[in-house]
């Protein structure tokens, strides 16, 4: 049998996830976030004070790219990063006035790009397809040992 990239879950899945970045990336470029920033902020919206471990742990990305994402935040004033009070060797990210003044416009923007992209299913079939990509990333946290997030 050879190989069909429109019968590769891996495949469509790059496929779509890059149609996806693409389109966020336009919507939230105005704003000043990149696509990178906006996933950090995602998580900082939602708890803030998160150190870089914790934050390569719920986005599951490698510390490099980590590093650069919040240095690069931090210099267009999105954090301020401040020595943990418990462990001297990590340091917590914290929203500024400039992050929490531009969330409601950057969620706004990702749920247009989601309206765009689920436009032609249904209700219904929107939350079945949700429920599945749910459990396809599941199943591969569970098989790189990832699955406690």
């Amino acid at each position: 049998m050879t190989f069909q990239k429109s019968e590769s879950a891996g495949y469509l899945t790059n496929h779509m996830a890059r149609l996806f970045a693409n389109g966020l990336q336009r919507r939230i470029q105005p704003l000043g976030l990149a696509p990178a920033q906006f996933m950090t902020l995602l998580e900082l919206w939602d708890e803030d004070g998160l150190t870089q471990k914790q934050l390569l742990e719920r986005l599951d990305v490698e510390q490099a790219t980590m590093a650069n994402t919040l240095r690069r935040m931090e210099r267009d004033g999105w954090i301020v990063r401040r020595p943990h009070p418990d462990d001297g060797r990590a340091h917590q990210a914290w929203l500024t006035p400039k992050a929490r003044a531009v969330r409601d416009a950057a969620t706004d923007a990702a749920d247009a790009q989601n309206g765009v992209a689920l436009t032609d299913l249904s209700d219904e079939e929107r939350a079945t397809f949700l429920d599945l990509m749910r459990r396809v990333i599941h199943a591969m946290q569970v098989w790189e040992g990832k699955e406690a997030r």
